[in-house]
């Protein structure tokens, strides 16, 4: 069994993490964590916890999974432990985006996470073989997909104008947002 550990802020979760999950679950995992992160590192404009699992209820299925324990964990390679007891490391898949990957070699316990496997989703033009190629890293850890198409946005987009970008999010999603009054 393959399984995908999704983490972020979701702050607000869109089609592109839809997309993202449901390209991956159809080419490759048999389940993915989806892990919404606590404001570690002091993001601007990080609305509440509580806001942003609620947002993510709305993409939930049996193959999909909302991990609202594990989230508490500070660190990617302590939430890997804490699946690890679960399944064999052989079997999880951490996600992240492309963006992740220019800074990779400095998150906690680096090497730690370079025994895991590592899906990394194409996002804004990055050389993702140049940064693991600079860091030395292995790239037989590292899997990328040919089709895959990134979605051409991000939540921090999607937060500067609500409106006008409601067609990136989930219609259930954006009356969320309105009603409670987010961003």
């Amino acid at each position: 069994m393959k399984i995908g550990i999704y983490v972020g802020s979701f702050n607000p979760v869109h089609i592109g993490h839809i997309d993202n999950i449901n390209y991956l679950l159809n080419k490759y995992l048999d389940k993915i964590y989806v892990v919404p992160t606590l404001n570690y590192w002091n993001k601007n404009n990080l609305i509440d916890l509580n806001h942003r699992i609620n947002m993510l209820k709305y993409i939930e299925n049996p193959r999909i999974c909302i991990d609202t324990v594990n989230n508490k964990l500070e660190y990617t390679y302590l939430l890997l432990r804490e699946y690890n007891k679960i399944y064999k490391k052989e079997d999880i898949y951490l996600i992240i985006g492309a963006d992740n990957i220019i800074r990779f070699n400095e998150w906690k316990n680096v090497d730690e996470l370079l025994t895991y496997n590592i899906i990394v989703l194409d996002r804004d033009d990055i050389d993702i073989y140049k940064y693991i190629d600079m860091y030395g890293f292995d790239r037989s850890k590292f899997i990328m997909f040919d089709d895959y198409v990134p979605i051409l946005t991000s939540s921090t987009e999607i937060r500067k104008d609500i409106d006008g970008m409601k067609d990136f999010l989930d219609s259930r999603v954006y009356k969320y947002i309105k009603k409670n009054n987010l961003y």
